[in-house]
């Protein structure tokens, strides 16, 4: 039941118009839950603005009522950071109608699109326009930009292009009094004080909605070249990048780890997907090259390497992609990981960075941590390895009980945690803090930190607004 007064709904109504106020129950649902139902919420209404204009008209009228908001876009995260609270006393501002590509730029190699653009269709309008927008991420059909910017998103072509802080030139947001701060500059040099649009990206909603977007874009790419790598060990990948990266400079695209457990699930739970090797192998990775040219020779450059890392003992067995139909093979072994665990019961998932350089010692002492302190746990660690991110997940010992082994999420978090501060990591690399690692973060992060964290916070937030109980 709403604990919004009629006078109020009908003020949200009058900015909106009828399409863009929701108050049945039963359509509100799937505003409540994230799509692994990890959290659940309450609302009192969710609103659904559909220009700028609406946004900032919504933003006043709360502020002035002292009504909290919770943004969200394709609901898509891993943290809870787009899920109100259980007090039924906020609303939830989705931003899902506002889906115009505004400008298309070819020249100064920019897009402008609206916060609630699929990011598959912001793709598909840069490939249409004779350009590549690189960001590429699992939930890529359903997550919106605004989402990927709240974020901070990374996906698996961070390696040569970074992620969505380095993809961005310009933003448009709503302040939390509702002003329209408009920094919708296509500049790749503006120095003229503080970059504020860096203030907002990863900043998950609790500083001002982000509206719009100036981004970037880059040349169509024409010759791709996919390879399926077997390794003996988790140091065999950092040295194999390394070798790979000197030979191929920035055609390396992508660079994704994989532990044989983690295959083990995609083969038993995936469908279509087959071990292109005989036996079994410890590690794997996934290795891409790309190019602008239409013949690059991409096939000879990663046979070279390949072939170098053989005789060095990094590479075990190796397949090179030769048809896109086994180029979305391999990369659907890599892709299935996060879906196939969820078939092997309850799991717990964390998303940490580590300098690429520790990522081996990281992964043996880790390993060695939680299976003297939860015998049997199932390890599933993948991704990637050219920005040190790994998805470190752990799933219940076969036969365990469901209960008990939920019941251990904060043991275990804390020995992954305190493993990942010791090799000088983070405890979120690419999926936020929300509310699932809100309570970690504050264990962690520099004190000094938080606390100029939130001074920015009341500044730009006094009443606190804005996504409250999410980060800080």
């Amino acid at each position: 039941m709403s604990h919004l007064s009629e006078a109020f709904i009908r003020e949200i109504e009058a900015i909106v118009g009828p399409a863009g106020i929701e108050r049945d129950p039963e359509r509100m649902r799937s505003y409540l839950s994230d799509w692994r139902n990890a959290y659940r919420g309450l609302a009192a209404l969710v609103i659904r603005p559909a220009t700028t204009e609406e946004v900032a008209g919504v933003v006043r009228l709360c502020n002035e009522q002292q009504v909290a908001l919770v943004p969200q876009g394709g609901n898509t995260g891993l943290c809870g950071g787009a899920i109100p609270d259980g007090s039924g006393c906020q609303v939830v501002l989705s931003l899902t109608r506002m889906t115009k590509i505004r400008q298309v730029d070819p020249a100064n190699e920019t897009i402008t699109v609206e916060a609630g653009v699929i990011l598959q269709s912001l793709q598909e309008a840069a490939a249409e326009a004779g350009r590549f927008f690189p960001l590429s991420l699992g939930a890529e059909g359903s997550c919106t930009v605004g989402g990927n910017l709240a974020t901070n998103a990374g996906g698996t072509a961070v390696l040569r292009y970074g992620n969505m802080r380095d993809l961005t030139l310009g933003l448009e947001v709503v302040l939390p009094d509702g002003q329209i701060w408009n920094g919708l500059r296509g500049l790749r040099k503006d120095n003229t004080g503080y970059d504020l649009k860096h203030l907002f990206i990863g900043s998950e909603g609790t500083l001002g909605i982000i509206t719009s977007a100036v981004l970037k874009l880059y040349p169509a790419v024409r010759s791709v070249t996919t390879a399926w790598v077997a390794l003996p060990s988790a140091s065999a990948a950092v040295e194999l990048i390394g070798s790979i990266r000197a030979l191929c400079g920035d055609r390396l695209t992508g660079f994704e780890l994989m532990s044989r457990q983690s295959v083990d699930f995609v083969l038993r739970h995936v469908h279509g997907c087959r071990d292109p090797f005989g036996d079994a192998h410890p590690w794997y990775v996934l290795i891409e090259l790309s190019d602008t040219q239409p013949d690059a020779p991409l096939n000879q450059l990663l046979e070279i390497g390949i072939g170098e890392a053989l005789e060095k003992g990094w590479v075990i067995d190796a397949v090179v992609a030769s048809s896109e139909s086994q180029v979305a093979a391999l990369w659907a072994m890599r892709e299935g990981i996060s879906e196939a665990q969820n078939h092997e019961g309850p799991s717990l998932k964390h998303d940490i960075s580590v300098p690429v350089s520790c990522i081996p010692d990281f992964i043996e002492t880790t390993d060695q941590r939680l299976r003297d302190r939860f015998p049997g746990v199932r390890i599933v660690t993948y991704g990637h390895v050219g920005d040190g991110n790994l998805h470190y997940n752990i799933s219940k010992p076969v036969g365990a009980d469901d209960a008990r082994f939920k019941a251990q999420h904060e043991a275990i978090m804390q020995v992954i945690y305190d493993s990942t501060v010791s090799f000088s990591g983070s405890i979120s690399a690419e999926h936020g803090i929300g509310q699932a690692k809100r309570d970690a973060a504050r264990h962690y992060k520099d004190p000094l930190e938080l606390e100029l964290m939130r001074a920015i916070k009341t500044t730009l937030d006094p009443k606190g607004l804005m996504n409250p109980g999410k980060v800080l």
